[in-house]
């Protein structure tokens, strides 16, 4: 008897292990493909490195620089390369466990992989011929270092899976994580920024939505999607005094798939660019060539329309006018990282006519959004990098193939423009855009975007100057020039919104005599709170708590009200009013609800205390750039024009800023001379490179509000290069 069970529990043991490896080994074999074709040409680029290790791209064609591109973004951040292509790939999952399996998820509710299977084969041959390039410099990096690799079996990849790529990426620079998340777990829709329609007002509440019961994880540009911003101004040379001046100043991430990556590109064929990427892209998306530049900034349109579909009893067909249709059905496999295990994860993914849908328990939701189904930004993008005039770049900015961001641009001639680029869906008067549809109307499914002229636009404005800093566009040129909003029609769902930055730099920009690059760098590392907005309603909330039997709360209080609303490292208030303001800033960005003054003062005043001992230490101990062993002070808010936006806390209570100010760009063309920028990143070129030099060489230089030198002409590469070498596939 004893032997008996002694031989069960050997093969209980056995069966134990045989799943243990097989969930540990099942999804590289799963995912394994023999269909990838690389291609069979011969590319060959020169890499050189700068002082601050900022690689130069040459080669004989635009396709040669994109596969040294590749190379080039490998050798200093493999790492999150890997994470875009794995999320390119449905695969996230298998890396970042259930974070990465709601991206995935997302991935095919969002048909990113059809996309580009049916759009990819369409593109010039050019630009295809761009995106093969750069996956076969991927691949030769992941064959050539296998001890760098994540998992198993996600190389090779070829072109259309980077293409994939921006398929999944691009809506959610627009806000669909802000309507995918709640429908996902039933909360109500938060309200849209586009101004009411006629006949059908909403609350004059700033916020109908209640904050969600669980944060859920479903946005490929990661956890702080919802916070994105960015500044950005453009000078005639008129008001500056001499060049016309164009400022990049985006405020992204510091590290993941949306930190952006500086690069200087230039082939044979004329494509001569400086800028920076996001890691899974061929090209520069903001930056300069010789003729001109353009930034881009977040903007926040009405994109997308909720439809709530009325569905038969069995949950298998919807009616759209007289017919009742089939839902399309598809079940997708979830890799799901465990430990060391990898749990394969069945879900159901729905569509309709209208687009993807989600079911949950108030009933089957459909979404359509401004782009959907469109991969045109591949060849768009590429088409911006190597324009020449202003009419060529608008020329391509009409196509409406790029469905969201403002384009702030300038160029050689001394114009200056701002558009308000978005791909807008071409909506009829009547229905009540602002709401939830009535899925069964097939009138209310629109096709395309509406025509290019309609879109809010300037050119070269009298004021003799533009900005943008996540705002309505009806604020960006001064009194006298600005655009009035009755002139849109609100159908467009163009966002009536301001933001702190916003009301400063319109001040600041229109108190100016004239915007040299002194006074234009005062304005851009400007650290000052308007008392408007959300900013004067928590003040005013603070005013009005009845602190009268909570002294240290009452202490806390009048330090705020004596604050000088700068954040600039000097006042008592500083640090308080640091923590203080930015939730009240997250929840009006989001359209949440906010919470209470009076619980958040408690929390920054115990949070000071309990790791400082006192309620007003110096901002520049509380708030830090962290990378490594450099830990240097910051200035700047959430939402001030030196932007600290976000950050986490570290054990000792600091505050480490993980998304803000990211790469700023300070390009000039004075009058008969070549073009010449400056630029500066948070770390280095190499941030997941800690034995880099370069994993934070750029850090100081941040932190004191200083800029580097670009080389983007090849001699002056020449002059300061520390290292060069060529690349090849050849074997």
């Amino acid at each position: 008897m004893t032997k008996w069970f002694g031989r069960i529990g050997f093969a209980l043991l056995l069966l134990v292990l045989v799943a243990f490896v097989a969930l540990a080994t099942w999804e590289p074999l799963w995912a394994e493909r023999d269909d990838v074709v690389e291609p069979q040409r011969t590319y060959t680029a020169e890499i050189i490195r700068d002082e601050f290790g900022v690689p130069h791209i040459y080669g004989d064609t635009d396709a040669d620089v994109a596969y040294g591109v590749a190379i080039a973004h490998s050798e200093d951040d493999f790492s999150t390369l890997q994470d875009v292509i794995a999320m390119a790939r449905g695969r996230y999952g298998a890396i970042a466990g259930q974070d990465g399996a709601a991206i995935d998820y997302v991935y095919h509710l969002l048909d990113a992989r059809g996309t580009a299977e049916r759009h990819y084969p369409d593109l010039p041959e050019d630009t295809r011929a761009l995106f093969d390039a750069y996956a076969a410099g991927l691949n030769q990096f992941a064959e050539e270092n296998p001890d760098e690799l994540k998992l198993g079996n996600l190389f090779p990849v070829e072109g259309e899976d980077v293409a994939a790529g921006f398929a999944l990426r691009q809506p959610f620079f627009f806000g669909l994580n802000g309507v995918i998340e709640p429908l996902v777990t039933g909360e109500p829709l938060r309200r849209e920024y586009g101004p009411d329609i006629p006949g059908f007002p909403r609350s004059t509440d700033t916020v109908d939505a209640a904050l969600p019961s669980q944060e859920v994880a479903m946005s490929p540009l990661g956890k702080d999607n919802g916070m994105s911003g960015s500044n950005a101004f453009a000078v005639t040379p008129e008001k500056s005094g001499g060049p016309t001046i164009l400022v990049s100043n985006s405020h992204q991430p510091w590290r993941g798939g949306v930190a952006w990556y500086e690069l200087v590109v230039e082939s044979g064929e004329g494509w001569h660019y400086a800028g920076a990427n996001f890691p899974g892209s061929p090209f520069p998306f903001l930056g300069h060539n010789r003729d001109l530049g353009w930034t881009n900034t977040v903007n926040s349109p009405d994109m997308i329309d909720v439809y709530q579909l009325e569905v038969d009893a069995d949950g298998n067909r919807y009616r759209f006018g007289e017919e009742w249709r089939e839902l399309e059905r598809k079940t997708v496999t979830l890799p799901v990282r465990l430990g060391p295990l990898v749990l394969p994860i069945q879900r159901e993914v729905l569509r309709s006519v209208h687009g993807p849908v989600i079911k949950n328990d108030n009933g089957y939701f459909a979404f359509r959004y401004g782009g959907i189904d469109n991969l045109g930004q591949l060849d768009a993008y590429y088409r911006l990098n190597k324009a020449e005039t202003l009419e060529e770049w608008e020329g391509i900015l009409a196509r409406m193939d790029i469905p969201s961001t403002n384009f702030i641009y300038a160029d050689k001639t001394g114009n200056i423009a701002y558009v308000y680029n978005a791909a807008l869906p071409d909506r009829s008067e009547g229905p009540n855009w602002r709401t939830v549809l009535d899925g069964s109307d097939p009138a209310l499914v629109w096709n395309g975007p509406v025509e290019y002229g309609e879109l809010p636009r300037y050119l070269n404005p009298a004021s003799g100057w533009l900005y943008n800093a996540n705002n309505a566009p009806y604020t960006a040129a001064g009194a006298g020039s600005d655009l009035s909003p009755e002139k849109f029609a609100p159908e467009l769902g163009v966002e009536l919104k301001q933001t702190n930055r916003s009301r400063r730099a319109w001040k600041l920009l229109s108190e100016a005599d004239r915007l040299d690059r002194a006074t234009l760098e005062e304005i851009k590392y400007d650290t000052g709170y308007a008392r408007e907005g959300y900013v004067a309603d928590l003040w005013d909330e603070l005013e009005a708590l009845d602190l009268s039997d909570e002294p240290r709360l009452a202490e806390a209080r009048k330090l705020l009200l004596d604050w000088d609303f700068t954040a600039n490292n000097i006042g008592r208030g500083d640090s308080l009013a640091l923590l203080m303001i930015r939730e009240f800033m997250s929840c009006r960005y989001q359209n949440k609800a906010c919470p209470s003054a009076r619980d958040e003062l408690v929390k920054s005043v115990d949070h000071l205390e309990t790791h400082f001992g006192r309620i007003d230490p110096p901002m520049g101990d509380l708030l830090r750039l962290r990378q490594g062993d450099v830990d240097l002070p910051l200035d700047g808010g959430s939402d001030t024009l030196r932007a600290s936006t976000l950050w986490d806390v570290d054990e000792d209570g600091r505050l480490s800023v993980r998304h803000g100010d990211s790469f700023i760009q300070w390009v000039e063309w004075n009058a008969g001379e070549r073009v010449t920028s400056r630029s500066i990143q948070p770390f280095g070129s190499a941030t997941t490179r800690p034995d880099s030099p370069h994993y934070a060489d750029q850090s100081t230089l941040f932190v004191q509000h200083r800029l580097k030198p670009v080389h983007f002409w090849r001699e002056d590469v020449l002059e300061n290069a520390k290292s060069r070498k060529i690349v090849t596939n050849r074997r």
